[in-house]
């Protein structure tokens, strides 16, 4: 393997991982910690391993297509136009449910992590998206050094977490388990675990390669895994449970409460910054899908200078406009995107168009065990229990 390939899979990995760990971080402790340690352990490792499935199967589908293929053009080809118009509506819902999130966290993380005076309200999420819009905007290469930095700030901000606020982990915490509340926190853990929008662009930039990108997806999937394990526990074993509740109905992340669990204030500035960063990874990642998706899209083929500044002022205009309107739609927008966009996009999406796409239009599948009907069908029934579940949160709440 060559330093080039090497950098190229790693730089993939943290990619997907910097794409994963993101708000979705600041969400999880939330909705799991009413449940319990073990029972939100459990259903993470399910969301994980249901996610990684279905991300294998849309690399499958994404390969089986011309380089430069995204959701749209996949779609129309395997499921005609209704599929594409389908696709395409859930797409920009999801995505814009995401940069919503993302906005509604990163202005205020960022006015207060780096003490900017002035930057109160509305003004703190117009400068978050000026500064992530324009690297954004300048190319695919700035996006990726920017979010190599910034993953490696945003580990590095969380060991310091975790060794500052291990020492707080109460083991009676961790005991409590509480079954019939954790169904509900699998909409937000589908939210935490999506990757599956940056796969079409992975694909160029490694070059089609299937064992490369299959590497990258497998190791930036397994980390945030570990990331998201050791957090809940350090949040459900050291935050007191009503703490946890208060922030999940305020709609705010679970680091504004930091200051509950050692009560130093280095500790809540650290919470921020990593905060910060996690929000940023992710906002790197999911605009930098969704550029390339408005490019697919309007067929716009080369996206580089004034092409990609518009397509850019697409992704982040509107999902600022929604978080200034709403700062506290923080949790509900995780859990809408996760219920309905992820459910439908990276799970019953990816399945449907394998299936057809295998059994209909005799294409090949290099996928043994994931390719047969019943995995298939097993996919595709615990999408649409996901989607059922957050229907049913939000006409019962």
């Amino acid at each position: 393997m060559t330093n080039t390939k090497l950098y190229r899979i790693i730089s993939g990995t943290f990619l997907i991982a910097g794409t994963m760990i993101g708000a979705g971080m600041l969400g999880i402790p939330l909705v799991t910690a009413e449940s319990g340690f073990i029972p939100g352990l459990l259903v993470t490792l399910l969301v994980w391993f249901f996610m990684y499935c279905t991300g294998l199967i849309f690399l499958e589908v994404t390969l089986w297509m011309p380089d430069g293929s995204n959701v749209l053009s996949i779609s129309n080809h395997f499921l005609g136009r209704y599929g594409r118009w389908l696709s395409g509506g859930m797409f920009v819902f999801l995505y814009y449910c995401l940069m919503i999130a993302y906005f509604a966290a990163g202005g205020p993380l960022l006015a207060q992590g780096f003490g900017l005076p002035g930057l109160d309200g509305p003004w703190s999420f117009v400068v978050f998206g000026v500064i992530f819009g324009t690297i954004v905007a300048i190319s695919p290469k700035s996006i990726d050094r920017t979010n190599i930095i910034m993953s490696v700030a945003m580990i590095a901000s969380w060991l310091v977490l975790i060794g500052s606020g291990g020492s707080a982990v109460q083991t009676e915490r961790l005991i409590p388990q509480n079954w019939s509340k954790i169904v509900f926190a699998m909409p937000v853990l589908f939210s935490a675990f999506g990757f599956h929008n940056i796969i079409p662009s992975l694909c160029t930039y490694l070059k089609r390669d299937r064992r490369s990108l299959r590497q990258a997806i497998f190791w930036g999937s397994l980390l945030p895994l570990i990331v998201y394990i050791i957090w809940q526990w350090l949040i459900i074993g050291a935050v007191p449970l009503e703490v946890t509740l208060q922030a999940l109905k305020e709609g705010i992340p679970i680091t504004d409460q930091f200051q509950s669990l050692t009560g130093s204030r280095y500790f809540v500035g650290v919470g921020r910054f990593f905060a910060f960063f996690a929000v940023v990874t992710s906002t790197l990642g999911v605009a930098f899908s969704m550029v390339d998706f408005l490019g697919d899209g309007f067929r716009i083929v080369h996206r580089s200078g004034l092409k990609r500044i518009m397509l850019c002022l697409l992704t982040f205009i509107p999902p600022l406009i929604f978080a200034m309107l709403n700062p506290h739609i923080f949790t509900v927008a995780l859990g809408v995107a996760g219920g309905f966009g992820e459910a439908f996009l990276n799970g019953l999406l990816p399945v449907l168009i394998l299936f057809v796409g295998k059994f209909f239009l005799g294409f090949k599948s290099h996928l043994r065990s994931l390719s047969n009907p019943l995995a298939l069908i097993t996919l595709a029934a615990y999408s649409i229990f996901v989607v059922a579940l957050e229907l049913y949160q939000l006409i019962t709440h």
